[in-house]
């Protein structure tokens, strides 16, 4: 499997995970994720709104990241995103380096408000395409923002799953851990358990990723990759080989 393959893989796969969805927000730096919210709103019809930060066409937000955060306190944002330099068994992310804070080395960008947003939207989908020990930590070294909490904190959002570019897993809130739900084509269980370095429950017959609807595939190659295009010019370019400067 190519990786430009992978990736539109990967976009489909995240459509269907957002078809219950009514208002998707992704950050400006996620093409997959973002790609995925346009194309569930083309297929679907939902979700109804899809706000991708930083675009101009597909962002209804007037006053940037504080609405954001106003949304998610109101209760009005389905399913957000959210990544890191690592991520641990229990969902915890780490955005802010690796090693004892505050002498992380090397030092990442900050947790800005993945803290607040994980608390309170409900489908936090968790995405890295990396899947390695490096990234997935039996515990992180900082945690940005908990993937849960104890009974008596106030908390209406948290992870709903992993998703990488070797697998699918599940969160298991009562558990707090991850399941394995599925394995994409071009990986294997010995792969995942060999990459992993948090444990985690699964089957030795876990089930490959479905493949994508292959009407499905072709409406993100023609009617949506415009879209992609005039949010993420140089993702469609390196994707789908739509040159940035065309219409």
């Amino acid at each position: 499997m190519t990786e430009t393959t992978l990736k539109k893989e990967l976009i489909c796969f995240i459509a269907n995970l957002l078809k219950d969805c009514n208002h998707v927000a992704v950050g400006a730096s996620s093409p997959i994720p973002g790609a995925a919210a346009l194309l569930a709103r083309e297929a679907f019809g939902s979700p109804r709104h899809v706000n991708i930060l930083g675009s101009v066409k597909n962002n209804f937000f007037t006053n940037g990241s504080q609405e954001l955060f106003d949304c998610a306190a109101q209760g009005r944002i389905d399913a957000f995103f959210l990544g890191g330099g690592q991520i641990d068994g229990q969902a915890n992310i780490n955005l802010m380096g690796r090693g004892a804070y505050p002498d992380n080395t090397p030092r990442w960008p900050g947790t800005f408000g993945s803290a607040y947003l994980y608390f309170l939207i409900p489908k936090v989908i968790l995405f890295r395409e990396e899947h390695s020990r490096r990234v997935l930590v039996d515990r992180v070294d900082f945690i940005s923002a908990p993937g849960v909490s104890d009974e008596n904190i106030y908390r209406t959002g948290g992870p709903y799953g992993l998703l990488t570019n070797k697998a699918f897993f599940r969160f298991q809130k009562e558990k707090r851990n991850f399941l394995l739900e599925s394995i994409h084509s071009n990986s294997s269980l010995e792969d995942i358990l060999d990459n992993t370095g948090f444990e985690f429950e699964y089957s030795q017959n876990t089930p490959l990723t479905a493949a994508p609807n292959p009407q499905l595939l072709e409406l993100l190659e023609t009617h949506v990759v415009d879209k992609v295009k005039d949010v993420y010019p140089h993702f469609a370019q390196e994707t789908f080989g739509i040159d940035a400067a065309c219409s």
